[in-house]
């Protein structure tokens, strides 16, 4: 909720553009070094990924509204991030059938950790180049 409401603001001062840019590149090395800071016992670099994560889990949200009421417009934002979340559910299940696979086939979770690191990189890149014409004003209507 911190995370999600603290995106909020800043989705209301910065582009959102570049906010996704830095959760997804954040998103993606935090992920790229989850597999070596995993001990069988809790331990303080685990804590600190578990609250990182959690603060940025949800704070794409704001920011990637935004930019769906600035392309598609407010009448279909609503019906538009429904089928997001729809899309997302639907990534997310394919995903944890993945590493499924992979952990029973490597031994461990360590290639789907860094497979989705990979992703979040390629996606912060790619957030970069949404409606590049256009202004962060006129994202704002």
């Amino acid at each position: 909720v911190v995370g999600t409401i603290l995106s909020g603001y800043l989705t209301d001062k910065y582009d959102p553009r570049k906010l996704l840019f830095f959760y997804y590149g954040l998103r993606g090395l935090s992920l790229f070094l989850l597999p070596s800071i995993l001990f069988s016992t809790l331990h303080p670099s685990t804590m600190v990924f578990v609250i990182f994560y959690g603060l940025d889990w949800v704070a794409t949200v704001p920011p990637t509204l935004m930019l769906s009421r600035a392309i598609l417009g407010p009448q279909r934002t609503t019906v538009v991030y429904g089928w997001v979340f729809v899309g997302h559910q639907i990534g997310a299940s394919i995903a944890a059938f993945g590493a499924a696979v992979l952990r029973v086939h490597f031994g461990d979770y360590a290639i789907a950790f860094y497979i989705s690191a990979a992703m979040c990189l390629v996606s912060a890149y790619a957030v970069l180049h949404i409606a590049k014409g256009k202004t962060t004003a006129e994202l704002r209507g």
